[in-house]
């Protein structure tokens, strides 16, 4: 063998050797899990709204609802769920969205944190779903008459999805409202 023949196996080897090293470092670059949300999925005034399943303890069928006097529009009254009773807000009227009657439809989306529980009125529940968080992009001014403090983002399907957290940090929320004599 000469030295051509040998220098050229030995850089072969070299080459080979370098691609078996790379092929066995560990991936560092593999693809990250996309980050997701899930959400509840609701009709309102023709249009697509969705809250953080997190914030969601249940959802019943609106019955029953009893008007409360002394309270903002918004408030529309208060149900009985299994022995507690929860005031019911109506988006529509917090946002000024276009409202519509109330029908056998509607169903009341039960939210809480640990300071603050109340129903959310809802045309229709369309179901739960996950959103990837890089597809919520910032509210454009065409696409809703909601103030932006109240938006987590829109998706490229038009599914806008609430910031429930800020809706139960909005004073406007908390009624403290004495009935005089």
């Amino acid at each position: 063998m000469n030295d051509e023949a040998g220098s050229a196996l030995s850089e072969t080897q070299r080459i080979l050797r370098a691609r078996a090293r790379a092929l066995a470092r560990p991936v560092d670059d593999a693809p990250l899990v996309e980050s997701t949300v899930e959400v509840l999925e609701f009709s309102l005034a023709h249009e697509r709204y969705a809250v953080e399943v997190s914030y969601v303890t249940g959802v019943e069928p609106l019955r029953n609802l009893t008007p409360l006097p002394c309270t903002p529009p918004f408030v529309v009254g208060i149900v009985n769920v299994r022995g507690r009773l929860l005031p019911v807000l109506d988006l529509k009227k917090f946002f000024d969205l276009p409202e519509e009657g109330l029908a056998d439809l509607h169903a009341v989306i039960l939210v809480s944190n640990k300071d603050i529980e109340f129903g959310l009125l809802a045309d229709i529940i369309n179901g739960v779903r996950s959103i990837p968080l890089a597809s919520l992009q910032p509210e454009l001014p065409t696409l809703t008459d909601i103030g932006t403090e109240y938006l987590k983002g829109v998706t490229p399907e038009r599914l806008v999805v609430l910031d429930v957290a800020r809706i139960m940090a909005d004073p406007k929320i908390i009624v403290d409202e004495d009935i005089g004599d």
